[in-house]
């Protein structure tokens, strides 16, 4: 009786330890958790750089040619004519937790059921404060513009340059990579922007779109004090090159996810023909990126819908007939892998074209997540073209993301990180 008393005691004991060990533990994950969410909170609640130039100001498409989206300010907001005038009443709506409407119905734009007579307007959240657009959160303001069908309209957020590489850099790379990758990033698409806005801005009514047709740009979701460290630490620094005009200038800092062990010149891929932009060897990124990206699955397309897509695409194609063969006609061959550059097609009609091979690529896979890279071998199997034997992640050109952060595991600054990939450029201020 005594002995078994013992082992009901040992049982009792061994019951108690096992649930302090489970409390302990659950304890430490909530703590782990609690941390992880303080640090993906916004490092500012109130926007900084509210007051800059308009010339440091960034327009971003959030929406083009849409009928319909939503808004919600959480500290309310008043709305700006075209010309800069506060529309009667000059507060129209106060602190709301509701999403309200924006319709455009002819010349006038619709905020939550009411009426204003003009095609252009702009929402200002109060003191700096942050907007909902879509449910997705945004710094800056909303500017409405809306289209000469009287039915779309064009969603811009106008934001502060640093606010805006905040919701970039997060985007484009994990916040938990080494603080001088993030730097290096920070400095590519803080240049990569202003050539964007100088170049193209005068002539359209933004700068930059919010999908990787530019750059990612996710608003405060991107944003953690991890990014805004970046960011600030390299605030107003941007990289310029020799030009052929002698002229030290801003150019376009292209960049991808993994090259695939080798970077491609911008001139096979973009057109651009600047030293920085040349290829470079990459050993860094393949213990980077994922298997399933550096090494990426097989793709298939139904032969009818590629034919489709590339007709609608580039009409002049329309001459081939069903499209029987892609052949690669330019590639840039490495010592264990040949990027393609430049594809012929061949249509029914016995004609054939030529197109960039990233240009078929992405017309094909708009997304660029199932083809992704042109770093692979096209096959045509009975109804279906295949991509096969793929590797690396993007059009190669620039800056390689898993690279920059393999430079950075290895001690590497942003400074030399940016100066292998953009060979012959130099790191320069604008403010």
């Amino acid at each position: 009786m005594q002995r078994f008393g013992c082992r009901k005691d040992l049982g009792i004991r061994r019951t108690i330890t096992t649930c302090l060990v489970m409390a302990f533990c659950l304890a430490a994950a909530m703590m782990f958790l609690n941390c992880r969410q303080q640090q993906q909170q916004p490092a500012f609640v109130i926007t900084p750089q509210i007051e800059i130039e308009p010339k440091f100001e960034v327009r971003v498409l959030l929406a083009g040619d849409v009928n319909c989206c939503t808004i919600k300010c959480p500290g309310g907001f008043s709305v700006q004519g075209a010309a800069g005038n506060t529309m009667v009443p000059d507060t129209i709506f106060g602190d709301t937790t509701l999403s309200m409407d924006i319709n455009v119905l002819g010349d006038e734009i619709s905020i939550g059921g009411r009426n204003f007579a003009t095609r252009e307007l702009t929402i200002l959240p109060e003191a700096g404060q942050i907007f909902l657009f879509d449910g997705t959160a945004y710094r800056g303001k909303l500017v409405i513009k809306g289209n000469v069908d009287g039915l779309t309209f064009d969603a811009i957020n106008v934001v502060p340059l640093e606010p805006y590489l905040a919701g970039v850099v997060g985007s484009e790379m994990p916040d938990y990579w080494e603080p001088e990758a993030l730097k290096a990033q920070a400095i590519a698409a803080r240049t990569y922007c202003l050539y964007n806005k100088a170049k193209f801005g005068p002539r359209r009514d933004w700068d930059v779109m919010k999908t990787t047709a530019s750059q990612v740009y996710r608003g405060l979701r991107a944003e953690s004090p991890m990014v805004w460290k970046a960011v600030n630490q390299t605030s107003g620094q941007i990289l310029v090159c020799r030009q052929a005009n002698g002229n030290e200038e801003i150019f376009p800092t292209y960049y991808s996810s993994s090259c695939g062990g080798h970077t491609e010149d911008a001139r096979n891929v973009f057109g651009d023909d600047l030293e920085p932009l040349r290829g470079v060897v990459c050993p860094y990124c393949k213990n980077i990126a994922k298997p399933n990206v550096f090494f990426w699955p097989m793709a298939q397309f139904a032969r009818d819908e590629v034919t489709l897509e590339l007709q609608q695409k580039y009409p002049q194609l329309a001459g081939l007939g069903d499209i029987t063969g892609i052949t690669v006609s330019k590639q840039s061959d490495y010592p264990d892998f040949s990027r393609s550059t430049m594809v012929k097609l061949t249509g029914s009609s016995g004609a054939s074209d030529f197109v960039r091979a990233e240009d078929l690529r992405l017309t094909i896979d708009p997304s660029g997540n199932k083809i992704r890279s042109t770093n692979c071998k096209i096959i045509l199997m009975g109804d279906r073209w295949v991509f096969s034997a793929g590797r690396g992640f993007g059009h190669g050109v620039g800056l390689c993301q898993c690279g920059a952060e393999g430079m950075a595991r290895q001690g590497k600054s942003a400074a030399e990180i940016l100066a292998y990939y953009y060979p012959g450029s130099k790191l320069t201020r604008v403010y």
